[in-house]
């Protein structure tokens, strides 16, 4: 029994994506709540994208619409097989197909941490050294920045595919999420993955690590600069300009950092929260950033209020 599964799954050209266990009846009303956030992340974000075109162009505003089109893509990356499972229970994927999107959702969540890292910058210029604001943040030099971070992000993940085609899987091809993911396709290999687990830490740690690492350390130099203001109310005022983007480091790191123990370091955890960590780490900030933004924004609020009112 155990060489014909074997068999079976090394000669299976799919995996099986997982929707919500035990819940499978009621997948046609859970796709109701996707269906709403994708709507509203997808609005959200082209609602910034057109607004920040048209009227803001200030730096702060142009890492913001580098935001929202890295939240577009990672929407549209896992929108097919998450609303095929909910909608139609289409849980069959390729191994084509699941390589090529865990490609665009590792390398576009990369793209996010480096466009949170630029955006961090962008505050410890603006309240550290305001003078020179202007000439550091050009325009030339934001696309430029914004360029080496998309290319760093495309080839850091571009050999994971191949890594990951040279293998047989001969194990239960089920996944634990409604998308593929590097760390969950490597489980169901019959071969050694000491190589890929080694390149995925090593991601992992010069990617996700050295941004966050960066973007503690901005904080640590605004709260410095901030601190040494006499005035209480243009203390509170500097660090009100930097809200939104804490609140989108939290939403971006704080899941994805809960996840990547749980597949590193805690094999036993519970199975739901591996999923509700999986699901809270690619569908909430992209639904949940032009919300913070656009609510903290005094410029940006008053532009969508126009925007649809008039």
């Amino acid at each position: 029994m155990s060489d014909s599964n074997t068999t079976r799954f090394r000669n299976s050209s799919t995996f099986i994506l997982l929707g919500i266990p035990g819940l499978e009846e009621a997948h046609i009303w859970i796709s109701i709540p996707f269906c709403t956030m994708y709507a509203i992340a997808i609005l959200g974000n082209f609602t910034i994208l057109f607004i920040v075109k048209t009227d803001l162009h200030e730096p702060m505003y142009i890492f913001l619409s580098m935001l929202a089109i890295t939240d577009l893509a990672l929407s549209i990356a896992t929108m097919p097989t998450t609303l095929g499972i909910f909608l139609f229970n289409s849980r069959e994927i390729s191994l084509d197909a699941c390589f090529a999107q865990l490609f665009f959702i590792h390398s576009l969540s990369f793209t996010e941490s480096s466009v949170l890292l630029l955006m961090a910058f962008d505050r410890f210029v603006a309240i550290c050294n305001p003078l020179r604001y202007a000439s550091i943040l050009t325009l030339p030099r934001i696309g430029k920045m914004g360029l080496v971070f998309v290319l760093r992000g495309v080839s850091l993940i571009f050999p994971l595919p191949f890594l990951l085609k040279r293998f047989q899987y001969c194990r239960a091809n089920v996944l634990s999420h409604c998308y593929c993911l590097h760390q969950d396709v490597i489980k169901m290999a019959c071969a050694d993955i000491t190589v890929n687990y080694i390149f995925g830490f090593f991601l992992t740690v010069t990617v996700v690590g050295l941004d966050s690492l960066f973007i503690f350390l901005s904080y640590v130099m605004i709260l410095k600069t901030v601190l040494k203001v006499t005035s209480h109310a243009e203390c509170l005022k500097a660090l009100n300009t930097c809200v939104s983007h804490f609140c989108a480091v939290l939403l971006f790191y704080t899941p994805r950092i809960g996840l990547g123990l749980i597949h590193g370091y805690w094999k036993s955890s519970p199975p739901l929260l591996n999923l509700f960590l999986g699901y809270i780490s690619l569908f909430v900030p992209p639904l949940m950033n032009p919300i913070v933004y656009s609510v903290k924004s005094q410029h940006l609020s008053a532009r969508i209020i126009r925007l649809f009112i008039k």
